[in-house]
């Protein structure tokens, strides 16, 4: 499987990834994710998962049928997703679908808006060794 396609793959069907940003290259943050048209998106600050902000992160992605062996380190910009834009529109309502136990139901994404930083995160094509 050529390794874009991995990526795609690998971190779709893995409902949570480990991520380091630059500022802390010692420290993998597990974090839930949606994947969605070649793009990884993850909510974080308020009440949600924290997550340091970087403009670039490493994703290890680990299988969930192989006593976790990892699949794929892979190398992302990350932008974030402002609230009230297309993209915020079309990916928020994934976020929420697929937010388990959420403390306020249908009020989450109004919560996020005010409290939380929806980021994305763009492979740069570039992978690491496992």
């Amino acid at each position: 499987m050529p390794m874009p396609a991995l990526i795609a793959e690998a971190t779709r069907k893995s409902a949570v990834v480990w991520v380091q940003v630059d500022e802390d290259q010692q420290r993998h943050h597990p974090v839930w994710q949606v994947w969605h048209e070649d793009r990884m998106y993850v909510v974080t600050g308020g009440i949600e998962q924290p997550l340091p902000v970087s403009d670039r992160a490493v994703v290890s992605v680990r299988s969930k049928d192989r006593q976790g062996d990892l699949l794929v380190r892979w190398v992302a910009a990350v932008s974030t997703v402002p609230p009230g834009t297309a993209q915020w529109d079309e990916v928020v309502p994934l976020l929420h679908a697929a937010r388990l136990n959420a403390p306020d139901g249908e009020e989450q994404p109004a919560r996020w808006a005010r409290e939380s930083t929806v980021l994305c995160f763009t492979p740069s094509g570039e992978t690491l060794p496992l």
